[in-house]
């Protein structure tokens, strides 16, 4: 969450600096979005996200792709209250724990990117 924050605060000095409007000018972020018509960076990252978890899903020549998805890092102790997510917790949170059979269903994997781009972008 802290993340997207740090993205959407830096898109939004950079739409800034792109218009040549300060904050001192009062301009409300959703007109600077509309004369900049740039994409979330949220939103964006998101859909790449869930594109990408699709392709690596579909593939079947084993390489370590699908790995890195269920990796979990174990370089502290594991917090008891927050245990170390994944990236593939957050494709279940939308798809299910059956989330790589239905990545390989295209039609129903492209319908759910718009539940999780949503769900993603409601953060914070």
């Amino acid at each position: 969450m802290a993340l997207i924050r740090r993205l959407r605060v830096t898109q939004r000095v950079m739409e800034r600096a792109m218009l040549g409007v300060s904050l001192r000018d009062q301009i409300r972020n959703e007109e600077i979005r509309r004369r900049t018509r740039v994409t979330n960076i949220a939103q964006r990252d998101a859909k790449l996200k869930w594109q990408w978890a699709g392709h690596i899903a579909r593939r079947t020549d084993g390489r370590w792709g699908l790995k890195v998805l269920e990796w979990r890092p174990r370089t502290s102790k594991r917090s008891v209250v927050w245990p170390p997510t994944r990236w593939a917790d957050d494709l279940r949170r939308v798809a299910g724990s059956r989330w790589r059979q239905a990545a390989r269903d295209r039609v129903l994997w492209n319908s759910l990117q718009k539940t999780y781009v949503q769900q993603w972008t409601s953060i914070g």
